[in-house]
């Protein structure tokens, strides 16, 4: 089992999701399942599939949801280190394209919110970004081709 190394809010989602998962969908796709048997021959009961399907996965996103939390670790992020590019660190990069400039934090694959420019440690950009300071140059290997990013500023989240 590998670690998942999270910020504290990213943990207590994660709890919050799985308390969601077990207290109110879990119930709810057991009554589905109890209406759709009540309405007779389940052979060929399309809700009643439906339901049972719905509940496949919803108890495989409870097993996962539960396997991270117990192989979670929180970091302090108040505590990391700022002269590199790391898990917790937020970096504003600059493409030398087109001097744009865009910040974003590194987080685990379980934080990751494209929409709250939080990136994945795994994503392309993130692994590009890894190790690097304050004005290094970081060569991302995109779908386009190669992006040049200079890392402008280091900060923790």
């Amino acid at each position: 089992m590998s670690r998942i190394y999270l910020s504290q809010d990213g943990y207590d989602n994660l709890k919050t999701e799985l308390k969601n998962l077990k207290s109110f969908d879990r119930p709810r796709i057991i009554n589905q399942i109890a209406e759709a048997r009540d309405k007779g021959d389940l052979s060929e009961n399309a809700e009643y599939d439906a339901a049972k399907e719905a509940q496949g996965l919803l108890e495989a996103r409870i097993a996962k949801l539960e396997n991270d939390v117990a192989n979670a670790r929180v970091l302090n992020h108040k505590d990391l280190d700022t002269s590199t590019v790391h898990l917790l660190t937020k970096a504003t990069i600059k493409n030398i394209a087109n001097d744009m400039e865009m910040t974003y934090a590194i987080v685990s694959e379980a934080e990751a919110d494209l929409s709250a420019k939080k990136i994945s440690v795994t994503s392309p950009i993130g692994r590009g970004l890894l190790g690097k300071a304050v004005g290094d140059i970081a060569d991302i290997e995109v779908p386009n081709g190669i992006i040049h990013f200079k890392i402008i500023k280091i900060t923790t989240l």
